[in-house]
């Protein structure tokens, strides 16, 4: 689950009682491009001819399983989603089996696997979708939801990293628990570092490679995040990462494994609506927030386009992008559109 991105260039006219929560409501610029930043002169981002003539050494061994197909992949693809029993994950679980596509969904809560599960293959039948039970957290439930995945789907083609938590809190970081600190840090930073060596490590192996999509979230430019910083923190470690990821990637002359980042903007889960506690958040919510079946059904295409066309550039899709935002929020305060969409505003 994730709260948006934000952005401050619509600050310079709010007030200060509203700056915070526009600054966790409003998306911001696209980063530089991840193509920019491998371009960096420095001995870890050369390319193999450049090191060559600058007689360097690789800092990297090549492993022989490096050099692989790099030709587009055909659909059906295979897919794994962290985080997919509820909310945005589900949705997106959905979309991929409407578009033909096999999944794999997974939890710490068994109980929700085994009812997504159920719910799913009512839907969509039983050889399409499976669903184990997997805490990010943990190295070795991790490594069990990669021999799972290859057992029953023998290799993944997309790996979604949703997987996220806020521990349903939102106070000043004075006020937060150690608790509820070890659960945001633990899941959103350590999980996802896991989630990406294990799904590396898998594609590696798979003559076809695969896509790994990491998602962002409020935070990820850089800008505050009042009353869940915490949470801010981590959402911008998950852009470093996947550049670094790219980068480590491109230095072993790695062509068809690709980390990407994926922007689901602001969706109606239960994370996003428990933090509609002041009349700035409802505002926003109402305006810009949609329901993850919207979101789900935009963003799928365009994961699935990633393989189909055979690029080996990252890609960061977006949702809710900067025009749009700025467009609804001028529609709102121009033509009263969408009050009180979701929330009854004071």
């Amino acid at each position: 689950m994730t709260i948006s991105s934000a952005s401050a260039s619509l600050l310079q006219s709010s007030s200060s009682s509203s700056s915070s929560f526009c600054l966790f409501l409003l998306p911001h610029s696209p980063p530089p491009s991840s193509q920019h930043y491998l371009r960096t002169p420095s001995l870890f981002t050369l390319t193999s001819h450049q090191r060559q003539t600058l007689n360097l050494k690789s800092p990297v061994v090549k492993s022989q399983t490096l050099q692989m197909n790099t030709n587009p992949m055909s659909p059906p693809y295979n897919v794994l989603i962290t985080g997919s029993t509820k909310g945005i994950g589900y949705a997106l679980a959905k979309e991929f089996l409407k578009a033909g596509d096999n999944v794999l969904i997974c939890s710490r809560s068994a109980e929700r696997v085994e009812s997504a599960l159920q719910s799913l293959r009512e839907e969509f039948g039983q050889q399409r979708v499976w669903g184990t039970t997997c805490d990010v957290r943990k190295g070795e439930d991790v490594k069990d939801l990669v021999a799972f995945a290859q057992e029953n789907l023998k290799f993944i083609d997309i790996w979604i990293n949703n997987a996220g938590s806020n521990a349903y809190s939102f106070k000043p970081l004075a006020e937060a628990s150690d608790d509820d600190l070890i659960e945001v840090v633990t899941t959103n930073t350590l999980g996802l570092m896991i989630c990406c060596r294990e799904a590396i490590k898998m594609m590696l192996s798979q003559p076809r490679g695969g896509h790994i999509f990491n998602t962002d979230g409020a935070g990820s430019d850089g800008r505050p995040t009042p009353r869940f910083a915490a949470y801010g923190a981590t959402k911008r470690s998950v852009v470093h990462l996947t550049k670094s990821l790219q980068a480590e990637l491109q230095m072993q002359d790695v062509q068809n494994v690709i980390v990407h980042n994926l922007s689901p903007g602001m969706v109606t889960t239960d994370l996003l609506m428990s933090g509609a506690t002041t009349k700035q958040a409802k505002f926003f919510i109402n305006v810009l927030a949609e329901p993850a079946e919207v979101v789900a059904e935009y963003l799928v295409p365009s994961i699935r386009s990633v393989p189909s066309n055979g690029s080996m550039k990252p890609a960061y899709i977006r949702f809710l992008t900067g025009m749009k935002a700025y467009s609804q929020i001028f529609s709102r305060i121009a033509f009263g559109a969408r009050r009180n969409r979701y929330i009854l505003e004071d």
